[in-house]
């Protein structure tokens, strides 16, 4: 039997417990499965914390020479990436996304481990701030907390709150300014730098056509300009996916709705049914984190597990040298958490439930599809709520439905949309349907699983969302990529009945 916890062990525990909450969160986007979720997800987190701990000893030892590293969560963002990584060498790469793989093993992945000046602008703008600053961007940026609850947990005073993010947002600006100028780059892109840094300032200001057509085309340049430009409401997805590189903006829509879920939030206009739903699973989520925090006292010890760290490359984990703040804005944030040798691995909260694929998803048609459900928004289990089964509708004419399509965000070759569907009968479970017509391919989906024949796209219910009330919405999201033309998909069904948009 282990010890009581003592106050110490349950500050540790809530640490571990927001940090678990995310790296799972990123795991299960990660993997093709809930087991390979919460295995890759613990491997990660002692790859991780290790790494932390002993880039803070050689600190110590260098005569109190702060060197910069990422702050908590990204830095054990990147270890799942490194520890997925590992697992494509390893030859486990079965267990990983399709896309994914294919991520690791293209130039772009390569981008994120090879020379520091070379990798992406955000990486290494965050991680040439001072930590504290660092983490109080991330939180209120990527995670989306409220900024009260990002001073709480900071420690900060709560009435300069506002001023301190906006000014650690300035100094992230600086940093990545000053990256952009370091990067090797070639002439034309030379030319460009202090117009795009002109241009970036100020939200009145337009964007020259000729700069407007290279940052269409260089990479680099239009990252740099993501995290030059404050303004706009970018700043969140070039974070993501400039320090985490795959699965980023889809990583950011979960925490996103994780934040919702958390706070009891929903849209105002959503019918009551709704608002019932997301307050069940706000206490599912408040429940499923109380165990954590139990769990997390007997898994601290996770970090020193030796035999769960995996192979391969730490060069996303180790600190970079950079310049550095002389004093933070933000001031101190908690340390990380001390582990304890007496833990057990085989405590760490997971879910051994493996999530439904398509082809065991009951259906009101005669369609199979594939592909694998996206885990549920908060990250903090793969297979929870889930209970239903069933056909969609309370009678087998199907469901009658409304549909509106979203187009959130679209670049030279790829968009973002989400779709929501109101329907006027309960579902069990649902599947909706529609038709492209422009060769748009999907290639990550959240809140469904995915599959597309052709031009058609199927998406289906999750574990945790397949059963919706009378007059309620279901909604999800993708991203996708186009070429010469991106109109409006159309042929929407659910459940195989005809869809109108609204």
């Amino acid at each position: 039997m282990p010890d009581l916890p003592t106050p110490k062990d349950a500050a540790e525990a809530a640490l571990f417990s927001e940090c678990w909450d995310a790296v799972l969160s990123y795991a299960d986007l990660c993997t093709s499965g809930s087991t390979a979720a919460n295995q890759l997800a613990r491997e990660a987190f002692a790859f991780g914390i290790r790494e932390a701990r002993a880039a803070e000893d050689n600190t110590a030892r260098d005569a109190g020479r702060r060197s910069s590293r990422l702050p908590r969560i990204p830095l054990l963002l990147t270890a799942v990436r490194s520890t997925a990584a590992a697992w494509e060498a390893q030859g486990h790469g079965h267990r990983l996304d399709p896309d994914l793989r294919l991520w690791l093993n293209s130039g772009k992945a390569a981008r994120y481990v090879g020379p520091p000046l070379s990798r992406p602008i955000a990486l290494r703008g965050l991680r040439d701030m001072q930590e504290p600053d660092a983490a109080l961007l991330w939180l209120a940026e990527v995670e989306a907390l409220p900024l009260h609850a990002v001073v709480r947990r900071q420690g900060l005073d709560p009435t300069a709150a506002v001023e301190e993010l906006n000014q650690v947002r300035g100094l992230f600006r600086d940093r990545c300014h000053r990256n952009h100028l370091d990067t090797p780059m070639d002439a034309e892109c030379r030319s460009y730098v202090r117009l795009l840094d002109a241009v970036t300032r100020s939200p009145a200001a337009d964007t020259p056509a000729d700069l407007s057509r290279h940052l269409a085309t260089c990479v680099e340049c239009a990252e740099a300009a993501a995290c030059l430009r404050l303004h706009g409401g970018g700043l969140p997805a070039a974070l993501a996916q400039g320090v985490i590189g795959w699965g980023g903006l889809a990583y950011l829509e979960r925490r996103r709705r994780a934040a919702e879920v958390r706070l009891g939030a929903g849209r105002p206009d959503a019918p009551d049914p709704e608002g019932a739903a997301a307050h069940a699973a706000a206490g599912r989520a408040r429940a499923l984190r109380n165990g954590l925090l139990v769990a997390a006292v007997l898994v601290s010890g996770l970090a020193l597990a030796v035999s769960m760290m995996p192979g391969g490359s730490s060069g996303d984990i180790v600190a970079q040298s950079g310049p550095t703040d002389s004093s933070p804005v933000a001031g101190p944030g908690v340390s990380l958490p001390t582990a304890a040798p007496s833990a057990s691995v085989s405590a760490t909260p997971s879910s051994s439930e493996p999530r439904p694929s398509a082809s065991g998803t009951p259906s009101s048609t005669g369609n199979a599809d594939s592909g694998k459900p996206d885990p549920e928004p908060q990250g903090t289990s793969s297979a929870t709520a889930g209970t239903g089964a069933g056909t969609g509708g309370s009678s087998g004419d199907g469901a009658a439905c409304e549909v509106q399509y979203d187009l959130v965000n679209q670049w030279p070759d790829g968009f973002q949309a989400t779709v929501t569907v109101t329907t006027v009968e309960a579902l069990d479970v649902w599947r909706v349907a529609w038709s492209f017509h422009d060769g748009q391919r999907v290639d990550q989906m959240w809140d469904a699983s995915l599959a597309q024949n052709g031009s058609r796209v199927t998406a289906t219910s999750a574990d945790y969302n397949r059963s919706v009330a009378a007059n309620g919405t279901l909604s999800f999201g993708f991203l996708a990529s186009w070429q010469t033309k991106n109109s409006e998909p159309d042929g929407f069904t659910l459940n195989g009945q005809p869809c109108t948009a609204s």
